[in-house]
């Protein structure tokens, strides 16, 4: 266009704690001159087509830089996992056309330098028919890469034990079901909706599933769901699911921390008060990153790629259109809203 080609721009407006607010967010554009990647600076240029919504985003809301992923900038394109397509490149390993998956900005389009420590974990993306490009932030991308390690390599399963999956539906515990009942294993998943319940059972094959804002005592339903209690419990959430989950878990249980959504509040967190089951019932809890076991990638990539394609694994994803859906969408992920994996498509190509 005339005058240069507008991008548009997700920022934060400052540091915040507790729930995100979509007014915490705001639109801004630019324009850039050229659609070109400068020169000697071993940078690429990309077009955004997915972005990813993901809960750990909350946590990089805030001015903290002990985490193990540092905090936006405000005032600054937010940053997340995404798909995108290389418009142009000083980077020999990066070719215009080529597909990536990684992190990525906000934003229509992103400038990637050779030195962003975010390269780690990007990849090229081969097009493959039979997989729709999106699922590369989610069911093939870092939600289910997070599925895959904590279940397998945190877990350690085995055929026939008793697992529990809160958040359920989400990214992440929707494939940590499926693997778990691959593995022959009888698997019950907590959700916030009648609907959410309904796909668990019915679509993704959980043995069962319940609404926990319909439970007044969590530590009750799960007794009734697993009489026998529970060997492995997958943790989206933490608070109180987390507390009642201590009390059932059978004698070497294994609780992999994935996520505490429940965190309402940075500088006030709610303690956890079971973890004294830890000692008798000898259970072991470990918190763990994605990112600690990349060299595991290639094999979770085959492994969920065959499976999808047999049909043996489903994907469920809540897709919304255009860039500047995307505080909503982000937003809604702390009361729900979402059903399946949530995705923002700015751009088809």
């Amino acid at each position: 266009m005339a005058g240069g080609v507008e991008n548009r721009q997700v920022v934060l407006k400052e540091y915040i704690d507790g729930i995100p607010k979509e007014s915490d967010m705001e639109m801004k554009s630019e324009k850039v001159a050229l659609l070109k990647a400068p020169k000697g600076s071993g940078a690429f240029l990309v077009k955004n087509l997915y972005l990813s919504c993901d809960p750990y985003m909350r946590g990089r809301m805030r001015n903290f830089h002990a985490s193990y992923i540092p905090p936006f900038v405000p005032g600054q394109p937010i940053e997340g996992f995404g798909v995108a397509k290389v418009v142009d490149s000083d980077n020999p390993d990066f070719k215009p056309g080529d597909y990536i998956s990684g992190l990525t900005g906000w934003e229509d389009y992103t400038l990637i330098y050779n030195n962003n420590t975010s390269l780690s974990q990007l990849r090229k993306i081969q097009p493959d028919d039979c997989i729709p490009l999106s699922y590369h932030v989610g069911l093939l991308g870092m939600p289910g890469f997070t599925a895959y390690v904590g279940f397998y390599e945190i877990c350690s399963p085995k055929k026939g034990e008793y697992v529990f999956v809160s958040a359920a539906s989400g990214a992440v515990g929707q494939l940590v079901g499926q693997l778990a009942k691959l593995h022959g294993c009888y698997v019950v998943g907590s959700a916030g909706s009648s609907q959410k319940v309904d796909l668990l059972k019915n679509q993704l094959g959980f043995d069962d599933a319940f609404n926990y804002k319909e439970e007044a005592d969590l530590d009750a339903a799960l007794k009734r769901y697993f009489p026998k209690g529970i060997d492995i419990y997958f943790d989206n959430v933490g608070g109180d699911m987390l507390d009642a989950a201590l009390l059932n878990m059978r004698v070497h249980g294994r609780i992999a921390v994935c996520g505490m959504v429940s965190l309402h509040s940075f500088s006030d967190p709610k303690g956890i008060h079971n973890l004294h089951s830890l000692i008798p019932k000898r259970i072991k809890m470990q918190g763990f990153l994605q990112s600690d076991y990349l060299n595991k990638f290639p094999e979770f990539l085959e492994h969920i790629s065959e499976s999808y394609k047999q049909q043996k694994i489903v994907c469920i994803e809540d897709m919304n259109e255009g860039l500047e859906t995307a505080p909503a969408a982000f937003v809604g992920l702390f009361s729900g809203r979402n059903i399946g994996k949530q995705v923002i498509c700015v751009a088809r190509e």
